[in-house]
C-alpha cells in the first residue's frame, strides 16, 4: 500500500471530520463503506489504488466541509488552493518517468479543494480510471462536472508530458472551452483551431473542432504527438453529416487516450469493446444519475403567453423559449416586446451592461431593443457577438426570457432555469418528425443552474390548435347548442406532426437511441491520409476495413476511395515519384480540399479565359458553386427579383394572372452557369463519384463585389437582418476557398483583390478571438463576454492599414453607387453629419451631371485602384473618387476626408464630403 499517502488522507480525514464521527479510524471507514467511490471491481486489482482512493476520500470531505479555511493542512496556503492547474504541474517532478499517479491525483484534488467543489461519486470513479491510465467513457447528466473530469484528463496528459485535443462540435463551445483552459493552465499552454482561425496551434493543450482533429488523425495517424482527446458531445458520433469526424480518430490514434463524454450516449457496449481491442487499452464506463439540479416535467394546454407569465411570476424564470426556426424564435422575442418581465431597475443593469457595445449591424437595433426589455434571443443566424452577449447576460442573471433555437441542446452555455418547447417535432433537413429521444433530453438537461435553483422545470405545450379547440370547448361550457356550433381549428397541413402527453412522457422516459455509425470517405479523407509518410495507401485500405460500418458498406466505401484516388492522380492533385506520394509541387502549403466539389474547381480554373475583363468574377462563382446553398438568402434574393418584376409587369399592363405566371419563372441569379453545368457534366462524367451531389451556381459574394456593396448594405438591401450570421459564415467560407483551394499561380491581382476585400469585411464585422486571447496573455484577469464584446467593438480598425484601406474604398465607392441610383438620402448615411451636405444640395449638385449624362458607372471598371487617389495624413486622410461616365469624359470627382480618431471610436470610417463636382 501507499502507506504515506493513506496515512495523509486518514490523518487529514480525521482533522477535517472529527467534529462528525469523533476519529480517524470512522472517517475512514465512512468513506471505504457508505462514501462509495465504487471503482469497477476490474479496477481495484492493486494497493496502490486504494491509496488513492484514500486521497480522493480525503479530499472529497475537505470539499465538502463547511469550514475550511481554518482546518486547512499547514503549507496549503489560499493562494495554492486557488492557483490554476498550470501552477500545479510545477510541484510535480520535472521527469515524467517520475512522476507518479498518486502526485497527479494529490496536485488534482488540491486545485478541486481549492475551488470548494463537491465531487460527485460518477466524477471520483472517472478520476480514479484517468489515474488508471484508461480510456473512459463518461454517460452523466448535464451539469455533473464532465468538464471537471476532462480537465482531470489533460492535466494528467501534461503531468506525463503528452499534447491533449480538447474537441467540440460548433466552434462558440470550442472558444468557450478555449477560454475555460487558458484561465486553468494558461494562455501560452493553450490553442485553438475551428478552421477558420488559429491561435497558439502549437500548444501542448488544443481546443478545436471534431473535424480539425478528424484531419490530424488522417494525416499523422500513430505518429500524431497526441497523448490524450476528450471528445465532449460525443452524441455526435451519429450525426448524419458530421459523425465521421467523431469516429475517425478512434479509429486511427492507437497511441491516445479518449474520454468520450456525453449526457446521451444510450448504450456503448460497443465502444468500450473496440476501443479495447484496437488500443490494447483497458476501457472503463462511468455512469452516473445523479443531477445537481432535479428536473420536474409539465404538459401545458394553456396559451403560450400564459404559460411564460406563470413561469416568470412564480419564480421559475429565466426561461428558455424552445422554436425550431430562427424566424419562430425571433417572432416570439417580438411578442413578448409588448409585456414587462423586468423591473426599471433590472433594465438598468442591463443598459450598464451594454453601453459600451456599439449594434451596428442593421439587425442590431432590434436585437438591443430585445436586450434592453429583458429579451434575449439565440440562434445560429446571428452574429457570434450578439450570441455572446446573450450569454453573459444569462450568467448574470439579468435576462428573464431567451427565445431561441435548439442550439440550447448543443452545450452552449446559457444558464437557465426553465425549458419551455414550443413544439414537440421539428423539420429535420429532409422531412418533419417528432423530436428523438436524445434530442429531447440534450435540450431539456440545460434546465437549472447548480447553486441557484433546487430544481429546474421542463415544460411543453400541447399543439396551438389543441389549445386553442379546449378554449371553445371551456366558452361554450356545457350548452350543447354551443358546443355544437364550435368550428373547430385545424392542424397545420405542412411541418406538423402530431404530439401529445404520451409522446412527451415517452420523451421523458426512454433511453436515448443508439448511436449510429456514419462512416464515410471523401476527397478530402483520401488526400489527408495519402500525405503520411512512407505514402498512406494501406493505411487508407486499414481505415475502412476498421470502420464502423457493416461488411457490405464497406465495400462499397473501398470502390468508391479506389475511385477517388484514380480522380486525385488524373487531376494530378497528387503524383508519384520515387518517394511514394505528394501534393502537387505548384500548390500552396495550405491547399485545401475542403469542400465536395474543389476537384472540379481545380479542374475548371484553367479553363477559364485569364484575359476576361471578368475573369476574376467568374472565379468567384466558381468558388461560389462549390459551396452549400444559404437558402435563406437566396430566397431573399429571390423575393427581390420578384417584387421588381411584378412593378414591371403592372407597369405594362400585364394581366395579373400572366403576372402571377410569369413570376413562377423567376430565380435567383447564376452567373456563368451554362460553362458551369457543362464543364460540370463533363467533370462528373470522367469521374462518377462526384454524381451523388448537384453543383449549385449563385451569386451572393459576386452580387455583393458587383455592387460593391458593404455587409450592412447586403442586408438591407435583401431584408438579411435575421440572417447576418448566415451571410458572415457564407462568406468567411467563400474567403476561404479562395485562400486555400485557389492556387496561388492562378491569382490575379483582382483575385487578390477579392481576397482583400472579403477578408477585410468579415474583420470588420465580427473581430476574431485572437484580441481576447492576447489580452489573457498579458494577465489571468478574463474579461466578461459582456466586457469582451465592448473590447473587441473598440479595436484599432486603422492599425491594419492595408485593410483600413479597403474600408475607406468601400465607403468611398458606396458613395457613387448612391449617387448612381440618385439615392441621395442614402449618400448622407455614409458621411459625417453635416449641416454643409442636405438632399437639397445633393440634388442641385448633381443636377448637370444627369443633363449631360444617361448613367454613372458602377462596374468593375469603374471601381478599379487607377481611379482613387490617397493622401495619408497623422490625423486624417483625403480620397478623392473619380466617377466614370457613359461618354467617357470622367471629369467628375469627389474629395472626402477621413478622420482617423473618429473612425477609431466609432469602428468604421465615416466620410467628411469636401466636394462633389466637375473638374476644373
Amino acid at each position: 500500500m501507499a502507506v504515506p499517502a493513506l496515512e495523509l488522507a486518514l490523518t487529514e480525514g480525521a482533522a477535517v471530520g472529527a467534529d462528525d464521527s469523533g476519529s480517524a479510524v470512522a472517517v475512514g471507514s465512512f468513506f471505504f463503506e457508505s462514501h462509495a467511490v465504487k471503482a469497477r471491481s476490474n479496477a481495484r486489482g492493486t494497493l496502490e489504488r486504494l491509496g488513492m482512493r484514500a486521497i480522493v476520500a480525503a479530499f472529497s470531505f475537505r470539499a465538502r466541509g463547511k469550514a475550511l479555511g481554518p482546518r486547512c493542512p499547514q503549507g496549503l496556503s489560499s493562494r495554492a488552493m486557488a492557483a490554476p492547474l498550470a501552477e500545479r504541474l510545477f510541484t510535480l517532478a520535472p521527469d515524467p518517468r517520475n512522476v507518479s499517479g498518486d502526485d497527479v491525483l494529490t496536485a488534482f484534488l488540491d486545485y478541486v479543494k481549492g475551488l470548494n467543489l463537491e465531487l460527485y461519486p460518477a466524477q471520483e470513479e472517472a478520476l480514479l480510471e484517468i489515474i488508471a491510465n484508461k480510456h473512459v467513457i463518461l454517460n452523466t447528466p448535464t451539469g455533473s462536472g464532465k468538464s471537471l473530469v476532462a480537465s482531470a484528463l489533460i492535466f494528467h496528459a501534461r503531468a506525463l508530458d503528452q499534447r491533449a485535443f480538447y474537441t467540440c462540435p460548433i466552434k462558440a463551445l470550442v472558444s468557450e472551452k478555449f477560454f475555460n483552459l487558458c484561465k486553468e493552465f494558461g494562455p501560452e499552454n493553450v490553442g485553438m483551431m475551428t478552421g477558420d482561425a488559429s491561435v497558439n496551434r502549437d500548444a501542448p493543450i488544443i481546443c478545436c473542432t471534431a473535424e480539425i482533429l478528424a484531419n490530424i488523425a488522417l494525416r499523422e495517424g500513430d505518429s500524431a504527438d497526441i497523448g490524450a482527446v476528450v471528445m465532449d458531445e460525443f452524441h455526435y458520433y451519429a450525426d448524419r453529416e458530421r459523425g465521421v469526424a467523431w469516429q475517425t480518430p478512434l479509429l486511427t490514434l492507437p497511441q491516445t487516450r479518449f474520454l468520450l463524454m456525453s449526457a446521451t450516449l444510450g448504450d456503448t457496449k460497443f465502444f468500450q469493446d473496440d476501443l479495447e481491442k484496437r488500443t490494447g487499452r483497458g476501457v472503463a464506463i462511468v455512469r452516473g444519475a445523479i443531477r445537481p439540479v432535479p428536473l420536474t416535467y409539465t404538459y401545458q394546454d394553456t396559451p403560450l403567453h400564459e404559460t411564460i407569465t406563470g413561469l416568470i411570476k412564480n419564480g421559475r424564470a429565466p426561461v428558455y423559449i424552445v422554436s425550431f426556426t430562427q424566424r419562430g424564435a425571433a417572432e416570439e422575442a417580438q411578442n413578448l416586446m409588448s409585456v414587462d418581465f423586468c423591473t426599471k431597475d433590472e433594465k438598468r443593469r442591463i443598459a450598464e451592461e451594454i453601453s459600451g457595445i456599439r449594434f451596428l449591424t442593421p439587425f442590431g437595433r432590434d436585437f438591443q431593443r430585445f436586450i434592453r426589455h429583458g429579451v434575449g434571443l439565440h440562434h445560429a443566424g446571428l452574429l457570434p457577438k450578439y450570441r455572446l452577449i446573450v450569454e453573459k447576460l444569462a450568467q448574470l442573471s439579468l435576462l428573464k426570457i431567451i427565445s431561441g433555437t435548439d442550439t440550447l441542446g448543443v452545450g452552449v452555455n446559457v444558464p437557465i432555469r426553465s425549458v419551455l418547447f414550443t413544439k414537440l417535432c421539428k423539420y429535420d433537413g429532409e422531412k418533419t418528425s417528432l423530436l428523438s429521444v436524445r434530442d429531447f433530453q440534450q435540450i431539456a438537461g440545460r434546465a437549472g443552474r447548480k447553486g441557484f435553483d433546487d430544481e429546474g422545470d421542463i415544460v411543453a405545450q400541447a399543439p396551438e390548435h389543441v389549445i386553442e379547440n379546449l378554449r371553445l370547448e371551456a366558452k361554450a361550457g356545457s350548452d350543447p347548442v354551443k358546443k355544437k356550433r364550435i368550428v373547430r381549428k385545424k392542424p397545420p397541413e405542412k411541418g406538423y406532426v402530431p404530439w401529445d402527453k404520451t409522446v412527451f412522457d415517452r420523451l421523458i422516459t426512454s433511453q436515448p437511441e443508439p448511436l449510429v455509425s456514419r462512416f464515410d470517405v471523401t476527397h478530402s479523407t483520401l488526400l489527408n491520409v495519402l500525405q503520411r509518410q512512407g505514402g498512406g495507401c494501406m493505411a487508407m485500405v486499414r481505415l475502412v476495413d476498421q470502420c464502423h460500418e457493416r461488411p457490405a458498406k464497406k465495400k462499397i466505401i473501398g470502390k468508391q476511395a479506389f475511385a477517388l484516388y484514380q480522380s486525385l492522380l488524373d487531376a494530378n492533385i497528387i503524383e508519384r515519384d520515387e518517394y511514394g506520394l505528394s501534393l502537387h509541387v505548384d500548390l500552396q502549403d495550405d491547399f485545401s480540399l475542403h469542400h465536395a466539389h474543389s476537384l472540379y474547381l481545380l479542374d475548371t480554373l484553367e479553363k477559364l479565359d485569364r484575359e476576361s475583363g471578368t475573369y476574376a468574377l467568374d472565379l468567384l462563382s466558381l468558388v461560389e458553386a462549390i459551396l452549400e446553398n444559404p437558402d435563406f438568402i437566396l430566397m431573399r434574393q429571390v423575393d427581390k427579383l420578384k417584387t421588381e418584376r411584378m412593378a414591371q409587369l403592372k407597369a405594362a399592363g400585364v394581366e395579373y394572372d400572366e403576372r402571377i405566371a410569369e413570376l413562377e419563372k423567376v430565380e435567383y441569379s447564376k452567373p456563368h452557369a451554362e460553362f458551369i453545368y457543362s464543364t460540370f457534366n463533363e467533370f462528373s462524367r470522367i469521374h462518377p463519384w462526384v454524381s451523388r451531389e448537384s453543383i449549385r451556381p449563385k451569386a451572393v459574394a459576386r452580387d455583393m463585389f458587383e455592387q460593391y456593396l458593404s455587409f450592412t448594405e447586403y442586408v438591407r438591401e435583401y431584408g438579411l437582418e435575421r440572417g447576418e450570421g448566415l451571410l458572415l459564415r457564407y462568406l468567411s467560407e467563400v474567403y476561404r476557398a479562395l485562400v486555400q483551394t485557389v492556387p496561388t499561380h492562378i491569382k490575379t491581382d483582382e483575385v487578390f483583390e477579392l481576397e482583400l476585400y472579403f477578408g477585410t469585411m468579415i474583420r470588420a464585422v465580427d473581430s476574431s478571438l485572437i484580441d481576447e486571447w492576447e489580452r489573457l496573455k498579458q494577465g489571468d484577469v478574463r474579461p466578461t463576454r459582456v466586457e469582451l464584446a465592448e473590447e473587441l467593438d473598440k479595436n484599432d480598425i486603422t492599425k491594419d492599414e492595408r485593410a483600413f484601406t479597403v474600408l475607406v474604398r468601400n465607403a468611398t465607392f458606396a458613395l457613387v453607387r448612391y449617387l448612381s441610383f440618385r439615392n441621395h438620402e442614402g449618400v448622407l448615411t455614409g458621411l459625417e453629419p453635416s449641416t454643409e451636405w442636405t438632399v437639397r444640395k445633393l440634388d442641385e449638385t448633381m443636377t448637370p451631371y444627369w443633363a449631360e449624362h444617361n448613367e454613372l458607372l458602377t462596374t468593375p471598371k469603374a471601381r478599379a485602384t487607377e481611379h482613387f487617389t490617397i493622401e495619408k495624413g497623422a490625423h486624417g486622410w483625403r480620397v478623392r473618387q473619380v466617377m466614370l461616365d457613359d461618354h467617357e469624359h470622367n471629369d467628375w470627382y469627389i474629395d472626402a476626408e477621413v478622420n482617423l480618431d473618429v473612425a477609431r471610436a466609432t469602428g468604421q470610417p465615416i466620410l467628411k464630403l469636401l466636394y462633389l463636382g466637375q473638374s476644373g
